[in-house]
């Protein structure tokens, strides 16, 4: 199991993220490619070597290349994501962290998330941070996020509104349910052991009242909130009124410990951390493999104004294995119409796989067993969700379960000047499978009024075509 463990521990930004993603291995630009398929002639990302606090590191940028973007919603913001030409994986993930977001501010300015109005630049900036770091965790392999404690800084920042005190309301709401600090998170003070998953997290989207970050504060006579995370509008004001102009994440002075003065983390920081990582926790014992340091605006005395991400596997097992827990309940009176909702619901929550069995019950009550494949990692929090989905009264539970397993890649083919995701099987650098992905090839039949089994067997041959079948090298 591949995992990345993200050191927040010095504050969170997506831009910072987005450059240790980059210094980790991530291609930069994969990264583009992914933010153009949702935006397209919107942003450029760069991406350049710097130095923090004597630390070298990598400084990603923004820019956002239209002078006058349209404004956009959750629900259009949505629709982007959902018809973009990205890996499912990407679009997953990143559809959580934005449902997230508007859910927060929707808690915040009490609103119906559906009503949130992100701020024009700022949902450029938070769309690319998002697509780009949601398409570098894909890029690096990882099944996993373990994240530190978060240090979110202290004061208060000036926003449309006015003063707005540290943590900002949207990163409060993020924030419940995972440890943080007005500081730098002192060494040693990294949360909950391992093995102990915190409530809430790891799933893909939470219905807890506390989603998300981004660019919705209300604007002095405005029903839309808006709020700039990457330093276009906000300063910060200080105690005695020093004010610093703010940069999304980063923080100006203080010493290695202790409240620092401004925001240390950006809404859509925490909203990636919350939102992707599976829990709170210090580094797990792992064989790493690549290292990346995302920089922040400032280079602030007394400690690195830095993002780290350490990848690496966690166990030792053999290539095309990995470790799961298989959950498994019986349930004889559960309406069958619920059953659909009740798969969606948990691989929503972050289950590898679900379904569910014909059985026959002791005496003779026809019934259901319901299968779950997930990580050791996220037993806890399914369980509970099985209970809470079903009518069962326990969940059995196989730990140690060993899954042989291909390895994973996607590559696009075209059909009729579409793009169709295609998920490619191999061991060894070897094609065993290539199966184009059914919701593309759903969502495109419909778009051309064309029968699914015409659409499928046109991205079939293309991808023959493209030399995706079984026995060939993956190029």
């Amino acid at each position: 199991m591949t995992t990345l463990w993200l050191d927040a521990s010095a504050g969170m930004a997506g831009d910072m993220m987005m450059g240790a993603l980059v210094d980790a291995g991530a291609e930069l630009a994969a990264l583009q490619a992914a933010v153009e398929a949702v935006v397209p002639g919107s942003v450029r990302l760069t991406a350049a070597p710097t130095v923090r606090g004597g630390i070298r590191a990598v400084k990603a940028e923004v820019e956002v290349l239209v002078d006058d973007p349209p404004r956009r919603t959750w629900t259009s913001i949505r629709a982007a994501l959902q018809e973009a030409a990205l890996a499912p994986d990407t679009r997953r993930r990143a559809l959580a962290v934005f449902e997230a977001i508007a859910r927060a501010e929707g808690r915040v300015h009490g609103v119906d998330p559906e009503r949130i109005h992100f701020h024009e630049v700022g949902a450029l900036d938070s769309i690319a941070d998002v697509v780009a770091c949601c398409e570098g965790l894909r890029l690096l392999g990882v099944d996993r996020v373990v994240a530190t404690p978060v240090a979110v800084g202290a004061g208060s920042v000036r926003a449309a509104h006015g003063l707005m005190p540290v943590p900002v309301p949207a990163v409060a709401q993020l924030a419940l349910g995972w440890p943080t600090a007005a500081g730098v998170v002192p060494a040693g003070h990294h949360g909950q052991h391992q093995d102990h998953p915190a409530p809430g997290h790891g799933h893909p989207a939470h219905d807890h009242g506390h989603p998300g970050p981004a660019h919705a504060h209300y604007e002095q006579g405005d029903d839309h909130p808006g709020h700039d995370e990457h330093a276009h509008a906000h300063r910060h004001h200080h105690g005695g009124g020093h004010a610093a102009e703010h940069a999304a994440g980063h923080h100006e002075q203080g010493g290695a410990e202790g409240p620092l003065p401004g925001e240390l983390c950006t809404p859509t920081g925490m909203a990636l951390v919350a939102v992707l990582a599976e829990r709170p926790g210090p580094q797990p014992a792992m064989t790493t493999r690549a290292v990346g340091v995302g920089a922040g605006s400032r280079d602030t005395p007394g400690r690195p104004n830095v993002v780290r991400v350490l990848v690496g596997d966690e166990d030792a097992r053999p290539a095309g294995s990995d470790g799961v827990c298989e959950l498994a309940a019986t349930v004889d009176d559960l309406d069958p119409r619920v059953w659909p909702e009740v798969l969606a619901a948990l691989l929503d929550e972050g289950a590898f796989d679900v379904w569910a069995e014909p059985a026959l019950m002791k005496k003779g009550r026809p019934a259901h067993v319901l299968h779950v494949l997930c990580a050791p990692g996220r037993a806890d929090a399914l369980s509970t969700r099985i209970m809470a989905l079903t009518s069962t009264f326990g969940v059995r539970r196989y730990s140690g379960v060993v899954r042989d397993v291909l390895a994973r890649d996607w590559r696009t083919v075209a059909v009729d000047g579409h793009a169709v995701w295609v998920k490619i099987g191999h061991r060894d650098g070897t094609i065993v499978r290539a199966q184009p992905e059914f919701d593309d090839v759903r969502a495109l039949a419909a778009g051309l009024n064309r029968p699914v089994v015409d659409v499928l067997a046109a991205a079939r041959a293309a991808a023959e075509e493209a030399g995706l079948r079984p026995g060939e090298r993956l190029g």
